[in-house]
């Protein structure tokens, strides 16, 4: 069995701000932006793992061998959405709720709820 890679996307190196799908602010940045090369670190160690489980899975190495790998990988991507939601929480939700807009505020909070609710899924 050989797995594809070549498919993946590329992760976009400009951390210009752009207009914001989301807020509609022409100078909104993510609240990630900051700590954005520390997420394509951490991105990069994550498609590294999930590489050589793929291996391991090749090789047909133990299959507990192989869910322990899967276990690190869980835990490690669950850490990196734990930290884009706590970023989006004190800077997207921030921003909306600094901008007094009611509306905007109720969705922000909306999103990172419903984030929250797939995050507890895992």
């Amino acid at each position: 069995m050989t797995i594809e890679y070549d498919n993946l996307a590329t992760p976009s190196e400009s951390t210009e701000p752009t207009e914001c799908n989301h807020c509609g602010s022409e100078n909104h940045q993510h609240g990630y932006i900051a700590d954005k090369e520390s997420y394509l670190r951490r991105m990069k160690r994550l498609e590294g793992q999930a590489r050589g489980i793929a291996k391991m899975i090749e090789e047909e190495k133990y299959c507990i061998d192989i869910l322990t790998q899967i276990s690190a990988l869980t835990k490690a991507a669950q850490g990196v959405a734990t930290g884009l939601l706590e970023d989006h929480l004190h800077h997207c939700v921030l921003d909306a709720a600094h901008m007094q807009d009611e509306q905007l505020t109720q969705e922000k909070i909306a999103e990172a709820s419903s984030a929250i609710k797939r995050l507890m899924r895992f």
